[in-house]
This record gives structure tokens, sequence and C-alpha cells, in this order.
């Protein structure tokens, strides 16, 4: 079982790593993230319990959470603290009484983890997603769906930031995760490592319903707006879907729950 330390003094040195969580947001916590919320602490506690450093939590949670403390290693301190002092300590109304700091994986490079992937498999390819809503939204997706990986070029936000992993209610700490080096071929590494590239794109001539799912697929996404880069969808299989009274846009997380359905189920 976990340390269970009360703690009453909100400048207790103790629960530093939890002092100020919206502005230490802004500036980054060197190899550290926050997770927030009793739903992504089993997640959490669940699929990486060697990375959780501490747990924050209010005593009145402390019975519901009796498992996940079980599942926790020894040494890893749960400070009680009692909701008063909790919102001193965060700096804000932590409704849900329940947060954690856990360390950041090395990061893994795009190729290492096309490598390991099996024969047949989806992954997800983002290219300068930097919404939190949506990073967390097309993670829950990608954990939903059974994707074998995401891979977000340097454009994109960080899956560990703390909205990122509420959104994809902790599906940021499980789905395996890689990063493009700087003005790395994705067309060309994909190609390397088998993967049909499948570029998301309203002005597609191929619609998805008519897409026979290939057996090594890479769904790319871009950003609202500018979408993917010409050059990308030249070099990739675009693929559309078509919408109601000339609409042509959805939202990208939408569109990633969409095109992993139709790759997940329909007939090969």
């Amino acid at each position: 079982m976990p340390q269970f330390i009360t703690v009453a003094d909100p400048d207790d040195p103790r629960v530093a790593a939890y002092r100020d969580i919206r502005e230490r947001d802004l500036v980054g916590r060197q190899g550290l993230f926050i997770a927030e919320g009793e739903t992504v602490l089993r997640a959490f506690v669940r699929d990486a319990p060697g990375r959780v450093q501490s747990l924050l939590v209010d005593p009145k949670r402390q019975d519901k959470l009796a498992e996940v403390f079980a599942a926790l290693p020894d040494e890893v301190p749960v400070y009680l603290v009692e909701q008063a002092v909790l919102d001193r300590v965060a700096g804000f109304h932590l409704h849900r009484g329940v947060l954690a700091v856990g360390q950041k994986p090395e990061p893994v490079s795009a190729d290492h983890l096309l490598a390991g992937l099996p024969g047949a498999t989806v992954v997800l390819v983002l290219c300068g997603i930097a919404n939190h809503d949506n990073i967390g939204g097309i993670f829950r997706n990608a954990a939903a769906f059974g994707v074998g990986g995401v891979i977000l070029d340097s454009a994109c936000c960080d899956p560990l930031y703390r909205k990122a992993i509420r959104v994809s209610v902790g599906a940021t700490l499980s789905v395996p995760t890689a990063w493009l080096a700087q003005d790395e071929d994705v067309a060309g590494l994909l190609e390397r490592h088998g993967f049909e590239a499948l570029a998301l794109s309203p002005a597609a001539p191929e619609i998805l319903a008519r897409l026979r799912p290939p057996l090594r697929s890479a769904v790319l996404l871009g950003a609202e707006g500018p979408g993917l880069s010409a050059e990308l969808i030249a070099r990739a299989r675009p693929i559309g879907i078509p919408m109601a009274g000339g609409f042509d846009s959805l939202n990208v997380a939408t569109t990633s729950g969409i095109v992993l359905h139709h790759l997940r189920f329909a007939q090969p």
C-alpha cells in the first residue's frame, strides 16, 4: 500500500508540484505532468503505475479509491488534503478533488513505433493539431477503435497536457505515441513501413464509405482550417466524407472517429 500523508498547510513543500497549476501549465513541468479527476486517475494507475509520482486527494474520496491505492507501488505518497486547502494549493476550485503527478516517458521516434507494429494495423498521423480538446478527443477515439499508435508532428500540442489527458479520459497515457522529427518525410516513412497513407480532405474525389480498408492504414489528419499540406495530400490517397447542404467541414476529432470506425468495421 502507498504512504498516506495528511497535509493541512497549502505551503507544505511536499505538495509543491501541485501548486498554481494553471500558471505552471503555461511554462511546463520539466518532464512531469498533471493528471486530474477520478476517471483519469484510474486509467493512469491501471496503464502506467510505474510513472505515478504522487497523488493529491480529498479525504472524502479515499474510500472510493481503495482499489486504486492498492495498485500503486508502495513508495508512492498519497497526500490527503481537505478541499479548501486543495483549492489553495491548485490556485482554483478543483471540484474533482483528485490530482496526480506523473513522469513523462522518453520520446519515441515514429520510425521506432512503426517498426514494432503488427501486420494489419491502423495508425493516426496528426499534423499541426494544436488544440488540446481535439488532441484529447482524437486519442479517445484511437483507444476506442484499437489504433496501433498515434504519430504527431512538431507543430502538434502535447498530449500529456492536463486538459488533453482529461478530454481523452486517460487515453493519452496508454495509446502508443511517437513524434516526427522536424521536417521528417512522413510520406516516405509510411511507405517504407508498408502503410497506405489516407489523407482526409473535403476536396477528395474518393469517399470514405466506398473505401476498402488497406491492410496497413495511416490516417493523416490536419488542423481545422489549413488542413494537410497540398504536398502531403499529393503523396497520399485523398479520402473525403461527403456532407449535407454543401457543408464541407467537420471537427477533426469527430472526423477521426468516423474514419476509425469505418476502418475497423467495414468489410475488407
